[in-house]
Parts: C-alpha cells; sequence; structure tokens
C-alpha cells in the first residue's frame, strides 16, 4: 500500500462506520465510555476461561468493529497542485486492547523484504493453516486486522503467492457468526470490511488458523483470527504484497491475539534496512534491549496510535524556531511503519524544507523523477550513499524527556529514480492537518521498539542487515537478510543461517553501475532420487520469484549425485536492454537472499550457496559497427581475389604457350584467342 493520503481539516473529513450503521460523532470521553461498557457487557455474558493472571483476555475471536460504536473517521483526498503530496494513510481505530502479559522469553524473529524506494513497504513472511500457505504481508502498526486473499476472491488482484484456500487447511475454521460480530447476508460467519482514506479497501470473512512464523523463530505456531479476502480495491487489488500483518491496538491485531493468549510479552520491534539494501528485521516480543537505546513516552491513552513526545528539530546544529506546541497538534506525533515517508504540519515543514536547503546551497536544484509531484531534489551530492552525510546536515529529534534521535540524510532522503547523484526530500507538509506522522523513511537503520507494556518507543541507530550481530542476542540469532539459505515453501519454513553470513551484499552492490550479469549457484535436495526435476519449470519458478521475465533466466550447468543438484544459473537483461540497472539488481540480489524464489513440494530443499555481480563492461559493444567492419574486410578480400583471376585469365590471354624448353604440368587445352588476319 504505497499511497497514502494527508490530513485534510476536520471539517473535509467523511465518516464511514464499519458497522454500516449510521452513528453519530461522539467525544473521547463517550467513545471511552461506551467501549467500557462494552467491554463489561461482554465479560459478563461470555467470562474468560484463561488464567487469572490475564486481567484482560480477547473477548471473542470476532471483529469487534461489528459491536455498535463510534464511526471510524478518514480523510478525503483532494490534493493542491503546489505540493507534493505523497499519498499516506492514518486511521482513527476504536482503542479497545488487551494489557495482560506475563514474562515470557519467546519471540519470533522474522526477517523483513522489500524497500521503500521500489515497493513503498516492507513485508515479512506468514504461514497460515496446515500444512502451511506462504504469505508476503506489509508490516504496518496502523492496522488492526491481518489479512489475506481468499481462494474463493472475485475480485483480487495478481500478487506474490498463491490465495489462501481454507479447503486445503485441517485446522481452518470460520468464526461463525454471533452478538458480537457483523454477519454475512446469510447469518453464517463474522466478517470484516476495512475502508482506507487512498481510496482502497478490504473485505471478507473471519477465519481462526495456525500460524507460524517460521523455523528460525522460538515461537510455537499460534491460533490466530485474521481475515480471507472475498474483495479489495484500490492500492491494495494493485500491490504486489498479499496482504496486511496488522500491529496496532485492537482486539484483532496479531499482538493484541498473541499477548492475550501468554505466547509473548506485550512488545515488538522493527528495524527497517538502509537507502541501498532495504530489508531488515522484526521480532513479535521481548529481546535483549541495548544499553543506549533512546526511549520516549507513548501515551496509549491519547491515542490509538503509537504516539511519541517530539518537542524540537535541529537541522545542522540549528533549532527550527517553532513552539513545542506545533508537534502536539491533533493525534500529536505519531509512528506508522505502514506509511512510506515523513508528514510534518505546515509550519514545521516549511522551517525544515528551509533550513535544509540553507545547508546545501552547492547543489543543483533538479526535477523530481514523478512529474505529478513538486518534489524537491537535489543534484551533484554523488551516488555513493555511505558519503552523504558529508554534503547533507545531521537533524536531531529532541524529545519530552529530553532524549535525542538523530537522523543521518537516508532518514529524510530518497534516491531520484533518473538522475544519478541527486536526492528528493522525503519530508512533505501534512495538508492542514495538525498531526505529525513519521513513516517508515524516518526509521531506517534504526532498531524500534514499541514497548507497550511500559507504554514507550525505544529508537536505537544500528546496521539492520546485521542486526541480530550488533544486538549480540542471548537466543539464537535468526538469518541476517542479507544471506540466504532457503527451503521450498511447501514445507512452511525458513531458511536457517546461512555459511556465507558474513558477506554484505552493501560491500558489492554500492552506488549506481550497469550489470551485465548476475549468477547464482544453487543446490537441489529432492525427496525421489527416482525424479528428475524439469530445469525449464525450474527456472520459471525462479523467474516468478525474483519478479523478472522468464527469458532473463539461463542454467548455465549443474551436476548431479542421486537426488542432489548443484546448479548454476545466470540472469541476463532482457532482450530490449543491454544491462540490468544497479537498482532491479538490487532486488534481484534482495529477493535471492531473503527467501523470496518458492518452489513447489516435488523440488524438494534448495540452498544458495553463491552468487555474484558482474558488472557490464565499460567498453560498449558495437554489434553494427563490428558487422560493417566485417562485411568491408570480406568484400575486399573477395574482390583482391577476384581481381587477382581476372589478372592472371588477362596474362594467359596474351602469353597462351610457355617456352618450348620449359616444364608444365599437363592441363586442359586453352582456347585458341589470336584473330586470323
Amino acid at each position: 500500500m504505497i499511497k497514502r493520503l494527508p490530513f485534510l481539516l476536520l471539517h473535509q473529513w467523511r465518516f464511514i462506520n464499519l458497522s454500516h450503521e449510521s452513528t453519530p460523532q461522539l467525544t473521547n470521553t463517550t467513545t471511552m465510555l461506551r467501549s467500557l461498557l462494552s467491554l463489561l457487557l461482554l465479560l459478563f455474558i461470555f467470562p474468560s476461561q484463561s488464567s487469572p493472571q490475564h486481567h484482560h483476555r480477547l473477548i471473542s475471536a470476532v471483529d469487534l468493529a461489528g459491536v455498535s460504536k463510534p464511526p471510524i473517521l478518514l480523510p478525503v483526498t483532494p490534493s493542491s497542485p503546489s505540493q507534493s503530496h505523497r499519498p499516506l494513510r492514518l486511521r482513527l481505530r476504536h482503542l479497545l486492547h488487551g494489557s495482560g502479559s506475563n514474562s515470557n522469553s519467546s519471540s519470533a524473529r522474522m526477517p523483513l523484504y522489500d524497500d521503500l524506494l521500489s515497493r513503498g513497504y516492507y513485508t515479512t513472511r506468514l504461514f497460515i493453516g496446515t500444512p502451511a500457505q506462504e504469505f508476503a504481508l506489509i508490516v504496518d502498526t496502523g492496522s488492526t486486522v491481518t489479512y489475506v486473499p481468499c481462494d474463493s476472491c472475485r475480485s483480487c488482484g495478481m500478487h506474490q503467492d498463491p490465495r489462501f484456500k481454507p479447503e486445503k487447511s485441517s485446522t481452518y475454521k470460520a468464526v461463525k457468526c454471533n452478538i458480537n460480530c457483523r454477519c454475512d447476508e446469510k447469518r453464517d460467519n463474522c466478517i470484516y470490511d476495512r475502508r482506507y482514506a487512498e481510496q482502497s479497501s478490504s473485505s471478507g470473512v473471519l477465519g481462526d488458523d495456525v500460524v507460524s512464523f517460521g523455523s528460525a523463530s522460538g515461537l510455537k505456531p499460534q491460533h490466530v483470527v485474521f481475515g480471507c479476502e472475498n474483495s479489495e480495491s484500490g492500492d491494495l487489488f494493485t500491490q504486489r504484497a498479499d496482504g496486511i500483518i496488522g500491529l496496532g491496538r485492537g482486539p484483532l491485531s496479531i499482538m493484541d491475539q498473541l499477548v492475550n493468549k501468554g505466547a509473548i510479552d506485550n512488545s515488538f520491534s522493527l528495524c527497517y534496512g538502509g537507502m541501498d539494501l532495504g530489508g531488515g528485521a522484526m521480532i513479535l516480543g521481548t529481546h535483549e534491549l541495548p544499553g543506549d537505546m533512546v526511549f520516549v513516552r507513548s501515551d496509549s491513552s491519547r491515542s490509538q496510535y503509537y504516539n511519541i513526545d517530539l518537542k524540537e528539530i535541529y537541522v545542522a546544529g540549528k533549532l527550527l524556531n517553532l513552539k513545542p506546541s506545533v508537534f502536539d497538534g491533533n493525534h500529536g506525533t505519531v509512528l506508522d511503519s505502514g506509511t512510506t515517508y515523513a508528514y510534518l504540519p505546515k509550519l514545521a515543514y516549511f522551517a525544515f524544507k528551509s533550513a535544509i536547503l540553507e545547508s546545501v546551497r552547492p547543489l543543483i536544484r533538479t526535477p523530481g523523477p514523478d512529474p505529478s509531484y513538486q518534489d524537491i531534489c537535489l543534484g551533484g551530492a554523488g551516488r555513493d550513499v555511505s558519503q552523504l552525510s558529508r554534503t547533507f546536515p545531521q537533524v536531531e529529534m529532541v524529545f519530552g524527556n529530553g532524549q535525542k534521535l538523530s537522523l543521518s540524510p537516508e532518514n529524510y532522503l530518497f534516491k531520484h529514480t533518473k538522475v544519478p547523484g541527486a536526492y528528493c526530500l522525503g519530508i512533505f507538509q501534512n495538508d492542514n492537518d495538525q498531526t505529525t506522522l513519521l513513516g517508515g523513511i524516518i526509521v531506517r537503520n534504526t532498531l524500534v521498539t514499541y514497548d507497550r507494556k511500559n507504554e514507550r518507543v525505544g529508537f536505537w541507530k544500528t546496521n539492520c542487515s546485521d542486526l541480530w550481530k550488533n544486538l549480540h542476542a542471548k537466543l539464537s540469532p535468526s538469518p541476517s537478510p542479507s544471506v540466504y539459505h532457503g527451503k521450498n515453501t511447501s514445507s512452511g519454513l525458513t531458511p536457517a543461517p546461512s555459511p556465507f553470513s558474513g558477506i554484505a551484499a552493501k560491500d558489492i552492490l554500492s552506488g549506481d553501475f550497469r550489470v551485465g550479469v548476475i549468477t547464482f549457484e544453487m543446490t537441489l535436495l529432492t525427496d525421489d532420487s527416482s525424479l528428475k526435476p524439469n530445469m525449464t519449470e525450474l527456472g520459471a519458478f525462479i523467474a516468478n520469484g525474483l519478479d523478472i521475465d522468464f527469458s532473463q533466466v539461463h542454467m548455465l550447468n549443474f551436476t548431479s549425485e542421486g537426488n542432489h543438484y548443484h546448479i548454476r544459473w545466470g540472469i541476463y537483461p532482457v532482450d530490449s536492454a543491454s544491462y540490468i540497472t544497479s537498482t532491479q539488481a538490487k532486488s534481484i540480489i534482495l529477493q535471492l537472499t531473503g527467501q523470496h524464489l518458492k518452489l513447489p513440494g516435488n523440488f524438494g530443499s534448495y540452498e544458495i550457496v553463491e552468487w555474484n555481480v558482474e558488472r557490464q563492461s565499460t567498453r560498449k559493444p558495437q554489434f553494427l559497427a563490428v558487422f560493417i567492419g566485417s562485411f568491408a574486410i570480406l568484400a575486399i578480400i573477395l574482390s583482391s581475389i577476384g581481381i587477382w583471376f581476372l589478372r592472371r585469365s588477362q596474362k594467359q590471354a596474351l602469353h597462351p604457350y610457355e617456352p618450348v624448353d620449359s616444364v608444365v604440368a599437363e592441363q586442359e587445352l586453352q582456347p585458341l584467342r589470336t584473330q586470323l588476319s
């Protein structure tokens, strides 16, 4: 869900009640009273069967949005032509979440994939059902429902993975209609309906099934209620990711469900990869916290969002001339992992933009990559991302408790996709709304811990590609997102650590350049030695997993011993191009090292043991010139031979006979050419 919409004035908002009931707008006090009364009533009707230490259990495996409650506010979408509006989504949701947790050492450690520039979001992998069906889901702290396309969906787009097939799972159960949920027309099953500000929507039935988090996770599979989509529209329809994993506050949030089951502690962490590589890591549950992590209060009583107490911003060591209250308007300062960029209130935005431009006067203003937006882009900064701090200023955010978070250029810039060495400002104005919204760009290469139990959010600057190493975690680490060791998806397992964990993709893929070929070696272990894998079919699955054309994938060689195969593959430019762009090459490497290859069960298990990137030669082949040159040389040779034969014939015509005493080879008689008188 790349496109998100900035807030507008309150009088421009429209009201959407997910229960489709006409309910008047209520004040915050009334909202909380109604929520509390609903909770007490449900607890009285359905007493919890759980252990007494969990004070707030999940009331029912249903969408409580179906209960009579205040409507959800969503903004409309007019766009000002004078501003660059990167759409965003910020929802007002009903605040009702469990606060109970006991001390648990279990946690789900999961890699993240994709990046902000090419996709606009980060995804993780979830495995649903028995046997497991794999899905790529957008990590979204602003959503409260996890959903995937259902096999029966008649209005769903083409996504990364096959749709969920409930009939193929022996553990799937539909959540039956009851008084706590909104029911379908036949009053058989509970349903959900989510509509977002960017005009996208998702609706379907609620189901209960076993969800697993990968073999590298210390968390055992858990029963979770999720949405099985029957309809989707807008960005949800067109995006490559399968769906969304909802990490927000709410009874259907996967976090609330796991916490209320006592499976994990009431905390989770996200670590988004940097500008060049993307990827990253996610932890559901607690982990070892660095001693120098910066914490700031997150007041759940003020807002259902993950808000923080931002007070000041410094650019190049200079304090922006703003009152602290500018960051405290409306919903305050909100973190939303599902939003791509950052949005500041009008006064803060213009102050920030002016300070940045003042600090980079030598750079050249450059038109943005998309003429639809008036992006602020600057050229001449160089292609090496690691050197951006020499050109662009450091930014500091100061919180209410005096703690500071330092932002490097990659935390407020994005790469220009058409001009090498140019970068664009990833901070935009939040139209006429006083909410400060901080999206994923702000926390690149930053471990963000959402400590919901203690109502605080922690920040720790680190290289998210090496998070497990940097944390010195006591539990067995998951594989680094920049390495690869894959298993087939039919097993529902994620890879174990790779022997190539010391190789960093960023050491090879730095800067912008042209790639001639990407090669990688795969070992394949089939279950049946009598069945040989179809290499053409395997190449098609590789192309699909890497999101490239099948014609780009070539098998270079392979050897086999029994049911063990060693295969070397090459990925070449498409027929219409002479090279692979660095952006596409990085995407391919990320997917190779990030478990994106999905093979049917008949291929067994596989492992990527080595990969290499060969840059395009600086001496570009001029095929037309070579052809013309070769043709000219051939013509000269043929002409020379023709001239030689012609002269020889003329010489023989003038001297048809050799001298008497000469020795001549026996040959065919030549015709007389003398003219009789």
